[in-house]
């Protein structure tokens, strides 16, 4: 066997793997699309991965939800909260990547590692004060405990990777551009915010992703139904009936999964191309 026959044959195996491992980790997301249209004695009753008959009564029903909400006000609601929640963190986390990536200034390097630090700290040791500070502050019952933190740069995981995103843009343009007259904020402006495109596509990718599957916040900080994001609306779909059925749960998870798999698909390029870079100081 010739070295190119070799080849050829390692990248079949290479590839009849990789189909393999993606059709495993594709599973649960095809059991879920074919479940929306079973009804709950196909689910527990078959093995049958597609249903006898494809009706869209679940996602129908499913969608007039369990009590005077539809799903269409959950839904408003979890782009009410993830949408600027997103926005504000890719604004202030930019911002405080650039002062940290190309400024000097006295105990930066404590600041900055104080930063990270923590990223150490679990959510559950933080949730208690933050809930005390949001309740006397009247924040429960609204997105501000999302709001808030996003506009603060509270996330020192998206500013780490935009430092390092940052540092691996030359200098030299930033110097060019002083040389042109632009000031501090227009360099990071007009000069360094499009050359960051990447950096910011994954961060937006992972905080919109992050931020509208979170359940525990949404759980802790709302308490009114009409508030309900999606995560907690397919939750209410369980305990809202003695007899769940689970068709229906299934078509509402599916319709909530859509818009992730669209934006991820959408953004993919960058999403890595930013993943990709983010390590890269030059």
């Amino acid at each position: 066997m010739t070295k190119q026959q070799k080849k050829t044959v390692k990248m079949i195996l290479s590839y009849l793997v990789i189909i393999v491992i993606g059709c495993v980790l594709l599973f649960p997301i095809v059991w879920m699309i074919s479940a929306a249209f079973k009804t709950n004695d196909e689910i527990f009753g078959s093995i049958k991965l597609l249903p006898a008959s494809f009706s869209f009564e679940n996602f129908i029903l499913g969608w007039k939800g369990a009590g005077q909400y539809t799903y269409t006000t959950y839904f408003l609601n979890s782009f009410l909260m993830v949408i600027p929640t997103t926005l504000l963190t890719l604004a202030s986390c930019s911002l405080v990547a650039y002062g940290f990536a190309r400024f000097n200034f006295p105990f930066k390097k404590q600041l900055f590692g104080l930063l990270i630090a923590t990223l150490m700290l679990p959510n559950s040791v933080i949730i208690i004060p933050r809930y005390v500070l949001f309740n006397k502050l009247g924040w429960i019952d609204s997105y501000l405990p999302f709001w808030a933190p996003a506009l603060l740069a509270c996330y020192p995981f998206f500013v780490f990777q935009m430092v390092q995103f940052m540092r691996g843009i030359p200098r030299d343009l930033d110097e060019s551009a002083c040389i042109d007259g632009c000031g501090t904020f227009r360099v990071f402006w007009q000069i360094l915010l499009p050359l960051m495109k990447p950096a910011l596509f994954s961060a937006a990718l992972f905080q919109f992703l992050w931020t509208y599957n979170d359940y525990f916040n949404s759980l802790i900080y709302i308490n009114s139904v009409s508030k309900y994001t999606i995560s907690l609306a397919l939750r209410l779909s369980v305990d809202a009936e003695s007899v769940v059925v689970w068709g229906r749960v299934m078509a509402m998870a599916f319709i909530a999964v859509l818009p992730l798999i669209l934006l991820f698909f959408a953004a993919q390029k960058y999403f890595v191309e930013g993943i990709a870079t983010s390590g890269l100081k030059g």
